[in-house]
């Protein structure tokens, strides 16, 4: 019926089809667990716990770290009001792949938003001019797709999340340059004041 080489060949075949199937597994839980631990690490230019000389006569006071108020919730209308370079995570050309650059932006926003379940989000994606316009409205797709990915991973719920994808549409920066290219490859983290519908 088959030849030996044949039943050699799909026996090896068979016996290897396993391990790729657990090495594919292993790789995708491998790369989400270390995005997650690097979105819990420190930066490295945090300062350690240092004593500092303290005022005997001192009245207590709310202490702001990065713009937020310690032990309080962060809201939309802060973020509104922080630059708009804080709520935008650019990606490399014909990519959709978050750069670990924008891990902690992306952190910071899905902490807020995990707790504050009342909070909506439009995830806005864009690209640059080059491509024909249907492939770059899947490319903004998955681009925002990719942004609501990491939060729903932080604990937010799809609930609280929508994405659209403009393509080369909006650009944020007119222009033929590799400069005004790599502006417009992004997704805007827009919060809305009403839930989707």
């Amino acid at each position: 019926m088959y030849s030996r080489e044949n039943q050699a060949t799909r026996s090896a075949a068979a016996s290897l089809l396993p391990k790729r199937a657990c090495g594919a597994l292993f790789g995708g839980t491998l790369a989400i667990s270390t995005l997650l631990l690097a979105a819990c690490g420190s930066s490295g230019d945090q300062r350690g716990n240092e004593m500092l000389p303290v005022d005997e006569n001192a009245q207590p006071t709310m202490v702001t770290i990065d713009g937020v108020q310690d032990g309080r919730p962060l809201d939309p209308d802060s973020l509104a009001g922080r630059a708009p370079s804080e709520r935008v995570i650019y990606f490399d050309y014909d990519r959709s792949e978050l750069k670990p650059e924008f891990l902690g932006i992306v952190t910071e926003h899905g902490r807020f938003l995990a707790q504050n379940s009342d909070a909506r989000v439009r995830l806005e994606g864009h690209t640059d001019e080059r491509g024909t316009r249907e492939y770059n409205i899947a490319l903004g797709e998955r681009r925002a797709r990719t942004i609501q990915r990491m939060l729903q991973l932080q604990g937010v719920s799809s609930a609280q999340i929508r994405t659209v994808s403009y393509g080369e549409e909006l650009p944020a920066v007119d222009g033929h340059t590799p400069d005004a290219w790599e502006k417009n490859r992004r997704v805007n983290i827009i919060y809305e004041t009403t839930p989707p519908s």
